[in-house]
């Protein structure tokens, strides 16, 4: 058992002694670095940790939360008071309570211990590696707004009264660049990125190209006619609607009615194209752990299968108020928090078209290469969007002019409806959580410009 465990399992006993009737305990010990680079000078480097316990105590149906650093015996203790004193007079819910215990799998390989051989000065030369890569790769790229690179690496331990826990370390890196390319009378910017577990397995010519490709064919953009067409979404637009998708599985927004699927269980809410899955197991998943953030083992949930919602992602909490059992979809951003419903890995199942193919069955419509607003632009209850877009028109099957400055709009459920292939070509994508998706070719959706 390592130090974490230990401190875990003394929370709860602390919990236990001081009137808790269950207690559960989620240590941390985190670090993460940042380098932001311009002009082939530092813009900044920041390194920070974070090493504490959050504990949550119950009285009945009465639960409370506590936190701290002070991880000392009698630091623990007095954590484990406050938890216990505020359930003593938190409101009764028949629902609260602890998770059960389970067997969690055996996960390897989800930290790259090389990480910690990485000094800052050798990050700092791969961030600059990314500008450089950009900057050389079109002539027409004639800066970088940004290059970034962000590492992080976190040990966890979970203890519960029922029996529940286990711990893990887990380690992740990406790095990004936002090229900016000139012609036709204006600028364009591109964005390329890369994820991995450790700094060694980045490729930052790779990301630097990707990043000035992307800008130099946005050079001379112009806006679309407004027309119903099909639409191509690349890879890393395709993650982030499921990003979203992820949120309107959570069943504490569908036991809420903020979810545009709820009721649906059984039903048909999106074409057999589509097939989506929650796999916290996933061994190249970069959210992928043997138990949540409650302990409960992680487990392989299937979503959307031959069209039909198969399920939605609970913790302990929505499975009691649900009648059903936790899909382990507890989730937390750190100590300071409670666990709450969350998506591990939202994998969609790629097809077996290349991105060519998808164009030459979309013949005339839009590649989707960026979209801006999302997260505001999508109304949570309803599903409806409409968000800002660009990319290049699609004509007679293959790429043509770039377009900017027009919007997507549909509903979510709409969308996965006209799902018409998924490409062959998934990737993972680091922003907004942890996303497989190839590009999806969908057969329809509203198209506003000019």
């Amino acid at each position: 058992m390592s130090e974490l465990a230990e401190l875990a399992g003394q929370a709860v006993e602390r919990a236990l002694t001081v009137g808790a009737g269950s207690a559960e305990a989620y240590v941390a010990d985190a670090t993460h670095r940042e380098v932001r680079v311009h002009g082939g000078e530092v813009e900044s480097l920041t390194a920070a940790g974070q090493r504490g316990v959050g504990v949550r105590a119950w009285i009945g149906g009465r639960v409370g939360y506590g936190f701290g650093t002070d991880l000392s015996p009698a630091g623990v203790e007095a954590i484990a008071g406050r938890a216990t004193a505020a359930a003593s007079v938190a409101d009764e819910d028949r629902f609260a309570g602890p998770a059960g215990p389970g067997t969690p799998a055996s996960l390897d390989n989800l930290s790259d211990p090389s990480l910690a051989g990485w000094p800052a000065s050798r990050v700092v030369e791969l961030a600059l590696a990314v500008e450089r890569a950009a900057l050389d790769a079109d002539q027409r790229v004639v800066g970088v707004e940004q290059a970034v690179y962000f590492d992080s690496s976190e040990r966890i331990a979970i203890a519960s009264s029922t029996g529940a826990g286990g711990e893990y370390e887990r380690s992740s890196c990406y790095a990004y660049a936002q090229a900016l390319a000139e012609g036709d009378g204006g600028r364009e910017t591109g964005l390329g990125f890369g994820l991995a577990r450790g700094p060694a397995g980045l490729d930052p010519g790779e990301i630097g190209r990707e990043a000035a490709t992307r800008a130099a064919q946005m050079t001379g953009s112009g806006k679309p006619r407004s027309q119903v067409c099909p639409v191509v979404l690349d890879a890393t637009v395709a993650a982030s609607f499921v990003g979203l998708l992820g949120l309107a599985l959570s069943a504490a927004a569908v036991q809420r009615g903020r979810s545009p699927l709820a009721g649906r269980l059984g039903e048909v809410v999106a074409s057999e194209a589509f097939v989506l899955r929650d796999d916290g197991l996933a061994p190249d998943g970069f959210a992928s752990a043997p138990i949540d953030a409650e302990g409960t083992p992680r487990r392989r949930t299937p979503l959307v299968e031959d069209g039909r919602l198969q399920a939605y992602l609970h913790d302990a909490y929505t499975a009691r108020r649900g009648e059903t059992a936790s899909t382990g979809n507890s989730g937390r951003s750190g100590y300071r928090v409670p666990p709450s419903v969350a998506a591990s890995n939202l994998i969609v199942s790629p097809g077996t078209a290349s991105l060519e193919e998808l164009l030459g069955a979309a013949g005339d419509g839009v590649l989707i290469h960026d979209v801006a607003g999302l997260h505001s632009g999508v109304n949570q209850v309803t599903g409806v969007f409409s968000v800002g877009a660009s990319g290049l028109a699609i004509r007679g099957g293959e790429t043509a002019e770039p377009l900017r400055e027009f919007t997507i709009a549909s509903d979510l459920v709409s969308m996965l409806r006209a799902v018409r292939a998924a490409g062959a070509e998934p990737r993972w994508v680091p922003f907004g959580g942890s996303v497989s998706a190839p590009p999806l070719l969908i057969g329809e959706m509203t198209v506003g410009g000019s």
